[in-house]
């Protein structure tokens, strides 16, 4: 058993250095943008666009990936999608013309949309029943965020953004090991483990919706919060990435230990307490006056954004259990991606109210969260097996009578990817 556990732990640890390594690219997107709009002189509305380009390549197509891999095994496509998300935008910064990095930008979203329901499948299987050891997958996605601007900004001081070329390395390094560990670990099958028990789409409806608020008030924050430091508090760019920096390793803090409180509390609570405790916390950052005094909020509001990050991960595919990849395709992909594709509009209040405006209207986002929230139900041991009168458990039809009975078994917990 202990040595089962530590192998179940292990394998946790390199989905999560996985999960970092890919979203370090989706974290330069905001720690970027701030130098495209001084160097080269995009207005608020192009730096939305950014962000937009890497919403589109990896929100939409995440659900359809998802559903791939639940039919079928891929077991290289965690790394061929890591390997694109670096390509794209290492080397958008030495791209000429915007329509050229907006281009890059986008591809690099579409290897974020392949990466990531594959590899939260596999993770989900490796972590089986526990919130703590899920949450090492979701909390690698928070480093990758976190690591960015500590990494980026002094090379994009020094260098100007073509320094994001420096970061395509890194993600051909991991591509290579996570395959080659993949095959080691099962010789490439992939295979899927057989599942059993009903799909419960109308609470995972409901917690899709929270997960969509949760993101927009992330990126709302983490592609303005560097501006807001440089143009409306006068900080140094240095100062500026910190801020950024600051709200990352908030997030980081929020994913592991919301994946504890939920072992402790229950994953509903967690959730709830979480979204409602993120308007105060984004409040306090807004009005905290001077260049320093701020950054304390900044932590805050990234570890309350980021406490039910974890749980909706794992509470998404205890809804869907005979779908792991569609539900990690929305969980990590669609929803989380959707606060990009609101950021054009923040753009515009910028563009009319400056840094500060989007900062101010921020607060007023978690309130619809929160009222979600209400309606969250905690899955229940009874959920594991199909009920007889064919409908959801929760007075919904599943996704079908007889597609659900035939469907594959809960996973061992024998994670079928990569040993360590």
């Amino acid at each position: 058993m202990t040595t089962d556990r530590a192998g179940v732990w292990r394998r946790m640890r390199l989905w999560g250095a996985a999960h970092a390594v890919d979203d370090l690219y989706q974290g330069l997107v905001p720690a970027v943008v701030p130098y495209f709009v001084l160097e080269r002189g995009y207005g608020y509305v192009a730096a939305g666009g950014l962000t937009l380009a890497a919403t589109l390549g990896s929100a939409i197509p995440q659900p359809l990936v998802g559903l791939l891999v639940d039919r079928r095994p891929l077991p290289w496509l965690s790394a061929a999608g890591l390997a694109l998300a670096g390509l794209g935008v290492g080397l958008s910064g030495l791209a000429d013309g915007y329509a050229l990095v907006w281009l890059l930008v986008l591809l690099s979203g579409l290897g974020v949309a392949a990466f990531h329901p594959a590899a939260g499948r596999a993770a989900r299987e490796a972590a089986g029943d526990s919130a703590s050891a899920m949450s090492v997958f979701a909390a690698g996605g928070s480093v990758g965020f976190f690591l960015a601007p500590v990494l980026a900004t002094p090379l994009l001081t020094a260098w100007g953004v073509r320094a994001t070329a420096v970061f395509v390395l890194p993600a051909l390094v991991m591509a290579a090991v996570l395959y080659r560990a993949r095959h080691r670990g099962r010789g490439g099958s992939g295979g899927s483990a057989a599942r059993t028990g009903k799909d419960r789409w109308r609470p995972f409806l409901v917690l899709t919706g929270v997960e969509i608020v949760r993101s927009v008030a992330f990126f709302g924050v983490s592609t303005f919060i560097e501006l807001y430091w440089l143009r409306q508090l006068g900080a140094s760019h240095l100062l500026a990435g910190a801020a950024l920096t600051c709200f990352l390793l908030g997030g980081v803090v929020g994913t592991l230990g919301g994946g504890r409180l939920a072992d402790r509390i229950g994953m509903v609570r967690t959730a709830q307490w979480g979204t409602a405790l993120t308007a105060p916390a984004l409040v306090l950052l807004r009005v905290t006056p001077g260049q320093w005094a701020p950054l304390a909020f900044a932590v805050l509001a990234g570890a309350m954004l980021n406490l039910p990050f974890a749980v909706l991960v794992k509470l998404g595919q205890d809804y869907l259990p005979t779908r792991p990849g569609t539900a990690a395709g929305v969980t990590l992909g669609l929803a989380v991606s959707v606060g990009g594709l609101i950021a054009p509009l923040f753009g515009l209040v910028a563009q009319s109210h400056g840094p500060q405006g989007v900062l101010t209207v921020l607060p007023a986002v978690p309130v619809l969260g929160v009222l979600l929230g209400m309606f969250m139900v905690e899955p229940r041991a009874d959920w594991a097996e199909p009920d007889g009168d064919g409908t959801d458990g929760d007075g919904t039809g599943g996704a079908g009578g007889a597609a659900d009975a035939a469907a594959p078994a809960p996973p061992s917990t024998q994670p079928l990817e990569p040993t360590a």
